[in-house]
């Protein structure tokens, strides 16, 4: 197996990079911009897996660029990870639109440029896997992080649409809906450690989902539950909360 990973410098991509190489001794593309730390990461998951893992430089934002990145792959991957995002600053977004724009870009229209070229390339073969990082965030806007988690909402509906696209094709799509997880993103925010996971528990919910080709997980678990409120109450009465 050829696993491609995009954002591959993140706390999660990293676990689920180590992950795939223990359980299915996969061979790794490891993408992202530092490739400073790239490299030293993906020298020491050859060394502890004994596979091959490669870094590449790759930036979500450069949409031109992405055609030439995929086809430089050689041999193309059996599947691929989407694991950038950018958090952002809610407060700042709300009036510079430029922070608003890079929210939205990176977790979103990033996934879409990419993601499209390689649905087409796995589309053509007949096989392969995407396995898609959004958030719970998408749920439902809440005004404490709206332009996040709108951005993470449409990456959702598009890997839901991208789904029933490739079904067709035997080709498995899997969204991932985290809720905290305790990584660097988030090493400024107070959040509730009860409620939060471990990058390598994450991973091994990814992994699971995986191998018994899950459409859709969160992550933990139960934010399944957590959610199931929060998205059925009325919007009159949702407006007036504080969330």
């Amino acid at each position: 197996m050829y696993l491609l990973i995009l954002g591959a410098n993140s706390d999660v991509a990293q676990a689920v990079a180590r992950k795939f190489a223990k359980e299915e001794k996969a061979n790794l593309y490891l993408a992202s911009r530092d490739m400073g730390i790239l490299q030293k990461r993906a020298q020491d998951i050859t060394i502890r897996y004994e596979v091959q893992a490669k870094p590449l430089y790759f930036d979500a934002l450069d949409y031109n660029s992405h055609a030439g990145f995929y086809d430089s792959l050689n041999p193309k991957p059996d599947g691929v990870v989407i694991a950038f995002g950018y958090l952002g600053d809610q407060k700042q977004a709300q009036s510079d639109f430029q922070q608003a724009k890079q929210i939205i870009e990176t977790n979103f229209v990033g996934a879409v440029s990419i993601l499209e070229i390689v649905a087409s390339d796995f589309e053509k073969r007949g096989k392969g896997f995407v396995i898609g990082i959004s958030s719970v965030a998408g749920e439902r806007g809440r005004q404490s992080n709206y332009i996040y988690g709108s951005a993470k909402g449409a990456l959702t509906t598009y890997l839901s649409g991208l789904r029933n696209r490739l079904y067709h094709y035997n080709i498995h799509v899997l969204t991932v809906l985290p809720g905290f997880i305790l990584t660097k993103m988030v090493d400024n925010l107070s959040v509730p450690k009860l409620l939060s996971a471990e990058p390598e528990r994450v991973a091994r919910d990814i992994y699971h989902a995986f191998v018994k080709r899950r459409d859709r997980i969160y992550s933990k678990w139960f934010w399944r539950f957590i959610m199931m409120p929060i998205k059925l109450a009325p919007e009159r009465l949702f407006k007036m909360g504080r969330l």
